[in-house]
């Protein structure tokens, strides 16, 4: 069966996936003025509804599913490529849409890393 006769589960023609080249939807960019680990976990800010028509489709799907999900999670679910990942999300950060909540560093305290471990016991909890 050739691709452009797919049927869907009601007999439906199903168009055939298309593949988008990561550097088109980052408009080749590679890098993001925003510090983001892997293992940092993001937060939505409330925002307007109606600015999300400045958005690009790409950069909507990785707002939608950041809240109190890490980065590596976040390109997981989005089915994209972590640096893509990245790029779209250093621009909703600078755009005030996301927060990165801190992660530790060789200068951490104590009390930041114990902090840490709860955050990350309380997100593990909720699932």
């Amino acid at each position: 069966m050739a691709p452009e006769d797919a049927r869907g589960p009601n007999d439906e023609p199903v168009a055939p996936a298309r593949f988008v080249r990561p550097y088109t939807i980052t408009a080749g960019r590679t890098e993001t003025a925003v510090d983001l680990p892997v293992e940092a976990t993001l937060r939505i800010r409330p925002r307007d509804a109606s600015a999300d028509g400045d958005l690009a489709v790409a950069a909507l799907r990785v707002l939608d599913l950041c809240d109190r999900r890490s980065v590596a999670e976040v390109s997981a679910l989005a089915s994209m490529p972590i640096g893509v990942v990245r790029v779209l999300l250093g621009d909703l950060v600078q755009q005030g849409l996301v927060l990165v909540q801190a992660t530790i560093t060789e200068s951490s305290s104590k009390d930041e890393r114990i902090e840490l471990i709860e955050r990350t016991l309380r997100g593990l909890r909720t699932y």
